[in-house]
């Protein structure tokens, strides 16, 4: 049974990973040519709208299927097959009124929300974003069903068709609106109706996979002993138990996107204190949310799958007494994630200026350039966060992580608020704020899992010889850099960049995966949460590399 657990994990993993890349890449050609379409300007109206729209999400949406995920994992495990479906219906029902309520909010708020973060002319896209609240919240209820099956198809199916309706349907709203002539801040308000529609394809999609799937099928193959004659616990009950799950989840989960809104109201306000108008710092502002946070958002894309997956394998590992397997689980997804995380981090913050010449043009790539390399680093931190929350979330101590991002928080909302303020520094403050924020998240997120949950990774095999192999790889991706660069022009021709840049990257990566080898990093065990780990071992044993 464990085995077929794991099975259902490393498959949600593969799956999950590859959809985000896929998306992530989506979101990457949306976010390109929109802004080459409406520039810093228009994107900084954009994505002033989309932040206030990602906290409304978190709050909306960040605990509940969380919550839906483990219990029904829980539930299946104890056999109790009869409590899934009403613990669906239950929250179901709270995500409908909770995606009633956040909708409205925004719609009649929008003005209000555009005058706290100083950006008057994002009114109109606050108010455009605010039904894609109403719809995410029930594709989120049936995300979290799923999840509790380990079944995580759907969910990235429904991710692929909401990426792709943002790119065709936001790329055409937004060109006909500037076909029109209309102003910057209604041409947002367009492309952002591009996601609205997007997101509404996505719920359809999932609405119909939940009429069409068939539990049973799960059930019989995963599930060691089925009693349908178990208890079945009261709406009211099942709405309590959901909430004390669910509202530390969310509070902790939105307190960074909350963080991010107050951020932007700081960022406008502090840069306008220092003598830049309102355009400009919104142009500024554009421009660091449009090409350094969306490339900082692409590597933890690949430890957000290890860690949805996870919540619901460690539930039933811990619902069926198996202890000691879960703290095993727990320390290898560690290990893993540091040795996927790492490297991008760093070479992230390395290649930052030849990697964003590839997509933007070459005055914005180089002005957002030293903001991405600062950024860059916070990437190892975000991808432990999702880790460590997700071991807290699964062993019952979800209400920890509210006061580590609490913390991090306020190191975040003092770090920005002075450093902005200092003209020499300005909009750096912003990148240098994050990168402190999670760093204090995860040195106390990792002082909770050693305290509570008794997890205590090895410092040397989980994070210094991965961070070595990191650090070898950094300087071999640079070096090829520079030695390309002397035979063409590399700062001038875009095709001259992307020669040196590819050759430096596939340089990297095999000085990596070389040095994690030869430094043993990697175990058997490790290999085994990959899809086709073990096959790749017996391969690599066999060569005498592990």
């Amino acid at each position: 049974m464990a085995k077929k657990k794991r099975n259902l994990f490393i498959s949600g993993v593969l799956i999950l990973s590859v959809a985000n890349i896929v998306i992530k890449v989506i979101g990457l050609m949306f976010k390109i040519p929109l802004t080459n379409i409406i520039g810093d300007s228009g994107m900084g109206y954009f994505n002033s709208a989309y932040t206030i729209y990602v906290w409304f999400y978190m709050i909306s949406t960040a605990g509940l299927p969380v919550a839906v995920s483990i219990m029904i994992s829980e539930a299946r495990a104890k056999g109790n097959v009869k409590e899934v479906n009403r613990i669906f219906r239950v929250t179901l029902v709270m995500f409908l009124i909770i995606g009633f309520v956040g909708s409205a909010s925004m719609m009649f708020g929008s003005g209000g929300f555009a005058a706290l973060i100083g950006n008057d002319g994002a009114r109109l896209s606050i108010f455009a974003i605010a039904p894609t609240l109403f719809f995410i919240c029930i594709s989120s209820a049936i995300r979290g069903y799923f999840q509790g099956y380990q079944y995580m198809a759907p969910t990235a199916v429904s991710q692929l068709i909401e990426a792709l309706g943002k790119l065709i349907f936001g790329i055409l709203l937004a060109t006909y609106a500037i076909g029109c002539g209309f102003a910057l801040t209604k041409v947002s308000a367009f492309a952002l109706l591009g996601i609205v529609t997007a997101v509404f394809l996505g719920m359809v999609y999932l609405i119909v996979m939940k009429i069409r799937f068939k539990s049973e099928e799960f059930d019989e193959d995963y599930v060691s002993k089925i009693d349908k004659n178990l208890p079945v616990r009261s709406s009211g009950k099942i709405a309590s138990t959901v909430a004390k799950i669910a509202i530390p989840v969310t509070i902790s989960s939105s307190v960074m996107s909350l963080t991010n809104l107050i951020d932007l109201s700081i960022v406008m306000r502090r840069l306008q204190s220092i003598g830049l108008s309102q355009a400009m710092s919104n142009a500024i502002w554009g421009n660091y949310s449009s090409l350094a946070v969306p490339m900082f958002n692409l590597p933890p894309v690949l430890i957000y799958p290890i860690s949805y997956s996870l919540v619901p394998l460690l539930s039933a590992h811990i619902a069926d007494g198996k202890t000691e397997l879960a703290k095993d689980e727990m320390k290898r997804a560690i290990r893993v994630s540091a040795i996927i995380i790492l490297p991008m981090a760093l070479g992230l913050s390395v290649m930052a200026e030849p990697i964003l010449k590839l997509l933007y043009n070459k005055n914005s790539a180089e002005m957002a350039a030293p903001l991405l390399s600062i950024l860059a680093l916070s990437v190892f931190f975000v991808g432990m966060i999702a880790i460590t929350n997700a071991i807290l979330q699964a062993t019952k101590h979800e209400r920890l992580p509210i006061f580590s991002m609490l913390a991090g928080a306020v190191v975040k909302i003092i770090t920005s608020i002075v450093l902005i303020g200092i003209p020499s520094v300005g909009i750096y403050g912003t990148p240098i704020g994050t990168l402190l924020c999670y760093g204090t998240t995860t040195v106390i997120n990792f002082y909770y899992i050693s305290k509570y949950v008794d997890i205590r990774p090895q410092i040397f095999p989980t994070f210094v010889k991965p961070l070595v192999a990191s650090v070898i790889c950094c300087f071999g991706a640079y070096g090829t850099y520079l030695a390309v660069g002397l035979f063409v022009d590399v700062n001038s021709a875009r095709a001259a960049n992307a020669l040196a840049t590819f050759a430096a990257l596939g340089v990297a990566v095999v000085l990596y995966m070389v040095s994690v080898l030869l430094f043993r990093a990697l175990s058997r065990e490790d290999m085994q949460m990959i899809p086709k780990g073990e096959k790749i071992y017996s391969i690599l044993h066999k060569i005498k590399l592990m």
